[in-house]
Parts: structure tokens; sequence; C-alpha cells
């Protein structure tokens, strides 16, 4: 697999909740996050290693071959959160990519963050 796209930020409950909230995204039904598109399905957890590690399987039929890895470390009294997008060859092309790269910095870093207030 090769990598089409990654980000990082910082998150700000600890590794164990972040870990938590990418596992059991429907943990709390007053804060639902993961709202999937049209074009998205629910993704299933390939590998997770508490609290540092969460590798789902693909949100998008299209690319059912595509993986998101999180890796998640301490930042302080928050989390560091990557996200990664792996990918089998070929590579998408670059408008789906740019899609798939925008979905999940907004899944991520902004619905996800918002659950936890920021």
């Amino acid at each position: 697999m090769i990598e089409a796209g990654s980000r990082a930020r910082s998150q700000p409950p600890p590794p164990a909740v972040v870990f938590e909230a990418l596992t059991e995204p429907d943990r709390d039904p007053m804060r639902p996050w993961l709202r999937l598109l049209d074009d998205e399905q629910r993704p299933r957890i390939l590998r997770a290693e508490h609290p540092h590690l969460v590798v789902w399987s693909s949100l998008w039929p299209k690319r059912p071959d595509a993986e998101i890895r999180f890796e998640l470390s301490p930042d302080g009294a928050g989390t560091r959160l990557r996200w990664t997008l792996l990918v089998d060859e070929p590579p998408p092309d670059p408008s789906l990519l740019g899609h798939l790269r925008k979905r999940l910095n907004q899944l991520v870093n902004a619905d996800l963050r918002y659950t936890f207030g920021q």
C-alpha cells in the first residue's frame, strides 16, 4: 500500500478517549460525529492497539482497498492524532484523491474535534 495523504492535529482529550471515539463512533448518541455521505460506508476496525493505533477499512465503495490508519500519541493533556490514507496501486485520480483527503480531514479534524468542545 502507498500513502495517499496524511495530516496530524491535536485533539483536546487524552489518547484513551480519542481511541474510544474512533473504535466506537456511536458511543454518545448526543454527540454523533461519523456522519457519512451517500457515497460512503461505515468502516470496520481492522486493527486496534489501545490507546495508540486504530486502522479502519475503507469508507468508500469506489476504493475498497483503502485503509485509514490513526496514530495517537500524548500531546500535553490532549492527543496528537495523525490520520494516514493508504491505498493500493494505482493511486486515485487527483480529483478523487482530493475528495478523500478532504472528507477525512472534515470527519477527524472538524466533526470529531467538535464533539470534544473545540
